[in-house]
């Protein structure tokens, strides 16, 4: 184990060498963000000189709409975690219990916050973070439980410069960082001595740790690969040697032995809290990633320097003309009413004082000498260059970020809702890698806690499960618990077996909710017969206050006092009645249609044959005309 003074060099030199490798990026993250949330938008060399003479320097900041509407598109479709059964030793059942763990750790721990500060950041300035942390459940608890905490501030991270991966997955190097005032230190950590940090800080001319005013604190993770040995168990289980080793016990009482075994390659991360120039803490994470998650903006690679930009990086410059142009407007307005007054020379000698305030003073009358009263030069307007040139960048920046007005919800040159739709889908599309990337984070942030999972929630316990509609359920884990309607007890046992994590992103529950309300009232005007059987399900996805209440009533409603299931079957019932009476109605009417068919086709069959009877008249006629030489009295046409 290395002693104190070596980690301290060596993170010094890790943290140099993380600290060039960025730079260039959060200079350009810092510019980003300073000019699109404080709206520092003016060159300073420009806003001193207009400053200095008095002129103006308006800022119309356009660039937070732009960034609330992808912002707040992530907000409304966030990414829900969904927990897959990997090997043998995994089953369904147990997945759902690990969905219903997650969501509770991301209800508990307020993981909203987190993603949202993350997904505002990466795209006002390209890059944001959260991680995952392992704390007590509560205060007078010694049970542990999993967070999904928020970085506040994006600058305090500095990642590992070596990574290529999407997310931090690749990660072997990672600070947390706070500069801290040394009294401040010295209350948070009144066992560590400071005095001989000034002059070791004298050591080096820059020192970016100790100064004398203050002391940075810094998170310093490390990840490096080791090899272990793996246990294959008669029972088919698969075990770490160390683990096999803490709960021999248990194994040997209930028969099962190793069967073979094997050396594996895997990750030790270390986590170590550093102050100064003293190692304030040391531990190993239990987990075999750096919990600490990137949420990328726009990436660009060249060569083999990765640059991460915001939404707004490249609508900078038509920002600042459209401030130009507008402040130009602006000033040409103000100025307008100070045109000065023209007339002969002597004709403002009368009420002189009156004439040298008239650009400010408002006065009931001024006289004048001479015949021609003096005149004000005209305001011409603002010219037209320069509201055009204000459009001109106003359109700029909307082109260069792919999103026009139907995407601000702005009226634009689309007239039918198709057209408007289409225009919508077009802006989302230009901006959707934004959202995109929050969905890998997110992912990435499942496979940390299911990582984590077996080794936080390792013993038999009760945790609180949530549902897809969040609600609380508790659940006995690595433990036999009994289950209705099942003779044999279950075990929800978290230690074992393989899970994967899929991301789904979409509306939140309560959108679907309204959604299915709508699409259940619906059904009902379509087919009311089903409001006895299902009319309590669709009070319960009602937000009306006492919907729950009302949902309560409705199901007593339910004829003999049905359950949920045995409402369901009779509504089947009643569905397959009622598609027995449309299949009637459909027999019947093609019977009707074949009536009238046939009783058509006997017309014209009649018809044919009262004309082939007419003609073997005719020609009965005929023969015996020419048979008995008779005339006839009357002409073959004739006959009808």
């Amino acid at each position: 184990m290395a002693n104190d003074n070596d980690i301290i060099k060596e993170a010094r030199e890790a943290f140099e060498l993380c600290e060039d490798a960025e730079t260039e990026n959060r200079e350009q993250s810092l510019d980003d963000l300073k000019f699109a949330r404080l709206g520092e938008q003016w060159p300073e060399g420009v806003k001193k000189a207009r400053d200095d003479e008095h002129r103006p320097c308006l800022t119309i900041n356009r660039m937070p709409a732009f960034i609330r509407q992808v912002v707040n598109d992530a907000r409304r479709n966030k990414p829900a975690i969904r927990v897959h059964p990997v090997d043998s030793h995994a089953d369904i059942e147990t997945a759902k219990v690990l969905d219903g763990l997650i969501r509770n750790i991301e209800v508990s721990s307020n993981a909203d916050a987190a993603y949202d500060t993350a997904i505002d950041f990466a795209v006002s300035c390209g890059i944001g973070y959260f991680r995952v942390d392992v704390d007590f459940a509560e205060d007078d608890s010694f049970d542990l439980d999993l967070r999904v905490n928020r970085i506040s501030n994006p600058f305090s991270v500095y990642r590992d410069p070596r990574s290529t991966a999407v997310d931090s997955s690749d990660w072997n190097l990672a600070f947390v960082t706070e500069l801290l005032p040394k009294d401040d230190f010295e209350k948070q950590y009144p066992d560590v001595d400071t005095g001989d940090w000034e002059a070791d800080s004298k050591d080096t001319e820059d020192d970016t740790w100790i100064t004398s005013d203050s002391v940075r604190v810094a998170e310093y993770w490390t990840r490096d690969e080791i090899e272990k040995e793996i246990l294959l168990m008669t029972n088919g289980e698969i075990l770490d040697a160390d683990v096999y080793e803490k709960q021999r016990e248990y194994y040997e009482v209930n028969g099962i032995v190793p069967q073979s075994s094997r050396m594996t390659k895997s990750h030790r991360v270390i986590q170590r809290l550093l102050g100064g120039a003293d190692v304030l803490s040391e531990k190993e994470w239990a987990g075999r990633y750096i919990p600490i998650i990137p949420v990328y903006g726009e990436e660009v690679v060249v060569g083999e320097k990765r640059h991460f930009m915001s939404l707004i990086h490249f609508a900078r410059d038509s920002q600042v003309m459209y401030n130009y142009w507008r402040t130009a407007a602006a000033e040409l307005v103000a100025l307008a009413p100070k045109a000065p007054w023209i007339g002969p020379t002597g004709a403002f000698v009368t009420d002189a004082d009156k004439w040298a305030s008239a650009n400010i003073s408002t006065h009931p009358y001024i006289e004048y000498d001479g015949q021609v009263p003096p005149q004000r030069q005209a305001f011409a307007g603002v010219p037209a260059g320069a509201l055009q040139e204000a459009l001109n960048s106003s359109d700029d920046m909307k082109a260069v970020m792919g999103m026009f007005d139907a995407s601000l919800g702005d009226r634009s040159n689309e007239v039918s809702g198709r057209a408007i739709m289409a225009r919508q889908r077009e802006g989302d599309i230009s901006t959707f890698h934004f959202i995109d990337n929050m969905t890998r984070a997110i992912r990435h942030a499942g496979k940390c806690l299911i990582d984590l999972i077996p080794h936080v929630y390792s013993e038999a316990r009760v945790i609180r499960v949530l549902g897809e509609d969040e609600q609380p359920q508790t659940v006995q884990i690595n433990q036999p618990m009994q289950v209705p309607d099942e003779p044999e007890p279950r075990i929800y046992d978290l230690t074992a077996g393989r899970y994967d994590i899929a991301v789904k992103a979409g509306p939140n529950f309560t959108t679907m909710r309204e959604e299915a309300a709508t699409q259940m009232m619906e059904l009902l005007r379509a087919f009311p017969q089903a409001a006895p059987v299902i009319g309590d399900i669709v009070a319960r996805n009602l937000d009306w206050p006492g919907a729950e209440e009302i949902s309560e009533r409705l199901k007593q409603l339910i004829p003999g006092g049905m359950g949920e299931d045995q409402a369901m079957v009779a509504l089947q019932a009643q569905l397959q009645d009622a598609m027995e009476q449309v299949k009637t109605l459909i027999r019947d009417r093609q019977l009707v249609e074949q009536k009238n068919t046939i009783d058509a086709e006997k017309v014209v069959v009649d018809k044919y044959k009262a004309e082939t009877d007419r003609m073997e008249t005719m020609a009965d006629i005929e023969k015996e005309r020419l048979t008995t030489g008779d005339r006839p009295e009357f002409q073959p046409h004739s006959i009808i």
